[in-house]
């Protein structure tokens, strides 16, 4: 069973859908006991980052995630802001990252003709061709992204997909069982039945 963390942020059920579509058991919870019964975690994310992290901390469910997580390796998925939340911070506010990844969040730059958000379609790179998150994804695979702010990840994290916006950028991160994603795969139809296939079948 995949668990998707309810801790009071919008854009669940349109990941627990999208796992529906592709056919794997999902539960929109914040249940300790299913959690900790679950294979695999997604943590959405949308909105402010320190609204998500208040958010999450009330919730009482952290210890219990850093059980699944960092000790028992669960796989994890991250999505938006919550692959922002994996990380130390956020240069969109003051409230600390849960710290599972050696990652920052930093806003784009202001440049000539370029729009924040960043807001639609784009197209990514595969650095890591092999890994079983993007299994299937061909050169053409592009992904829906809304967000102003992006993963800057540490040497110690692997980049596992790349976009440009102004400037390149982190679309995806991977260290061990711990992945997050900037785009939403929820609303990336094809592509992003792929990736959640893959998060649901495969080691990640």
């Amino acid at each position: 069973m995949i668990a998707i963390i309810d801790y009071d942020i919008g854009n669940l059920a349109a990941v627990y859908n999208m796992f529906q579509r592709v056919g794997y058991p999902s539960t929109i919870t914040a249940d300790p006991d299913v959690i900790a019964a679950a294979d695999r975690i997604v943590l959405p994310g949308n909105g402010h980052f320190d609204t998500c992290m208040r958010n999450i901390r009330a919730t009482g469910l952290i210890p219990l995630l850093e059980e699944k997580v960092l000790r028992q390796q669960t796989p994890l998925l991250g999505i938006c802001v919550g692959a922002q939340m994996l990380g130390h911070s956020s240069e969109e506010g003051a409230e600390a990252g849960l710290g599972w990844l050696d990652l920052t969040v930093k806003r784009f730059p202001s440049l000539p003709g370029l729009r924040i958000p960043h807001m639609g379609w784009s197209e990514v790179g595969k650095p890591l061709p092999d890994h079983p998150l993007v299994e299937a994804l061909g050169d053409d695979a592009r992904f829906y992204f809304v967000h102003s702010y992006y993963l800057s990840p540490a040497a110690s994290v692997d980049t596992l997909l790349s976009a440009n916006y102004g400037i390149p950028f982190a679309a995806g991160v991977v260290k061990g069982n711990i992945a997050g994603v900037q785009f939403h795969p929820e609303k990336s139809h094809r592509f992003g039945k792929m990736l959640l296939s893959n998060f649901a079948k495969g080691e990640s």
